[in-house]
């Protein structure tokens, strides 16, 4: 619109090519480290403005029309390929890209003709002073809520909404930089305007709706977290009381023995004391708490949940080996391993509830294997138990539990699934165990 040399036509190219580039990459997460991605950036805009110049020189109408498509349109399919998003975030992330370029393109080109008689210079340098504040404001202000968002619209956003967006949005840019009208009248400036704000709000109005879905998702997993913490305490507390019971009762049935013993002692009756003290000793080893592994905390927690699920008349199988130290915190063992219980007792309940002569088990198993920690975790469940996502629905697990199991597991590169299986449901993980920290480094 502006004409101008083949120099003046390379700076424009150049400076909308790097502005939506800096864009891009402050919105995006790169695939590559920073040296390769500047370095594969720079190549593909060399490379690209040198091609835009020779056509430019070629053949000046045409490109006037078609190379900012075509450069557009290439750096489409390149930042794609260099985003580590998943194709519909990316596209996503382009479409406002191309909002932003939009913005500094027309205003640059609007200023220039209303203000400077088309000085070409003018639009050049409006266009850098609108990237520099553009990409300061991305960086200070909304870089971060821009990332988080994308999280968000990934894990909530479907495929047809988000392309009814994208679509709505790239219609508006077009519009706005429809390269036919070419007449200056209030009306056409009025249009540009209501375009670019009707466009942003649009833009605006999906990251509000995300960000606030996105939020409360992270509300009620942080509010399960709470129960599931909550939970816990209670079965600490009934741990604590059995003991206190337990010793309570000890100190009892010690006074009686020994009064006991002593009778026996004064009447001489060493053959009775014997046998009697044989008798205490067998009834002393049935009345011991089985010991199902060498960890206290890991050995409490299945103890608890164990006596539970007898109480609910579940068949219970533990095959636990693990000794009494390891490098995982026994607060995320803990975690785990609770919530896949709860969860497995939840489900046989819930099988109960509909046919109380259904027999439940449970299966739990937990070994370590060089450096890595092996857990699965089976019981009898609803045949009618659904998964989304790979994961059961809260429905079919009490609500609590799967959440708290994902993100433990996610601290420690953990690969886990769970499937129905025809009426038995499976749950198994796989987490590595961190190195031990040796004295020396602690010094």
């Amino acid at each position: 619109m502006l004409g101008g040399s083949v120099y003046i036509a390379l700076i424009r190219y150049a400076i909308s090519l790097i502005g939506v580039i800096i864009f891009f990459c402050l919105m995006s997460q790169p695939k590559y480290c920073l040296k390769k991605t500047i370095i594969y950036y720079s190549c593909f805009s060399a490379a690209v403005i040198f091609t835009a110049c020779i056509w430019y020189i070629l053949d000046w109408e045409k490109c006037v029309r078609m190379s900012a498509f075509v450069m557009f349109i290439s750096f489409s399919f390149f930042s794609i390929y260099m985003s580590s998003d998943k194709i519909y975030l990316s596209i996503y992330k382009l479409a406002l890209t191309f909002y932003l370029l939009a913005v500094f393109l027309v205003t640059g080109i609007e200023v220039s003709l209303i203000f400077f008689h088309k000085n070409v210079w003018a639009d050049i340098i409006v266009r850098l002073l609108l990237v520099c504040i553009m990409a300061f404001f991305i960086e200070t202000k909304v870089k971060a809520s821009i990332r988080g968002f994308g999280n968000y619209v990934e894990n909530e956003l479907d495929q047809f909404s988000i392309t009814i967006m994208i679509i709505s949005i790239l219609f508006g840019i077009g519009f706005i930089l429809n390269p036919t009208i070419k007449e200056q009248t209030p009306y056409r400036l009025f249009q540009i305007i209501i375009n670019f704000f009707l466009t942003g709000a649009l833009q605006f109005l999906v990251f509000r709706l995300y960000l606030h879905i996105g939020k409360e998702k992270q509300y009620e997993k942080e509010n399960q977290l709470m129960q599931m913490n909550h939970r816990l305490l209670e079965r600490n507390m009934e741990l604590l009381e059995e003991s206190v019971e337990s010793s309570r009762r000890i100190r009892h049935d010690v006074r009686h023995h020994n009064a006991v013993i002593a009778e026996y002692a004064r009447r001489g009756q060493r053959e009775e004391l014997l046998q009697y003290l044989k008798e205490y000793d067998k009834k002393t080893d049935e009345d011991t708490a089985e010991v199902i592994c060498a960890n206290t905390a890991v050995n409490n927690i299945l103890s608890a949940y164990t006596r539970w699920a007898k109480k609910e008349q579940i068949q219970v199988t533990l095959d636990v080996e693990l000794g009494r130290t390891l490098t995982i915190p026994n607060i995320d063992l803990v975690t785990i391993l609770a919530n896949a219980y709860e969860n497995a007792i939840y489900g046989c309940i819930e099988v109960k509830k509909q046919s109380k002569e259904q027999e439940c088990q449970i299966h739990l198993m937990l070994k370590k294997k060089k450096n890595k920690l092996v857990i699965y975790c089976s019981n009898t469940c609803r045949i009618e138990t659904e998964l989304k996502n790979g994961q059961p629905k809260p429905e079919f697990t009490g609500g609590i539990g799967v959440s708290s199991i994902i993100k433990t597991a996610d601290n420690f590169d953990g690969e886990y699934d769970f499937k129905n299986d025809n009426g038995l449901f499976i749950f198994r993980l796989i987490i590595n165990i961190p190195a031990a920290v040796s004295s020396e480094r602690l010094d």
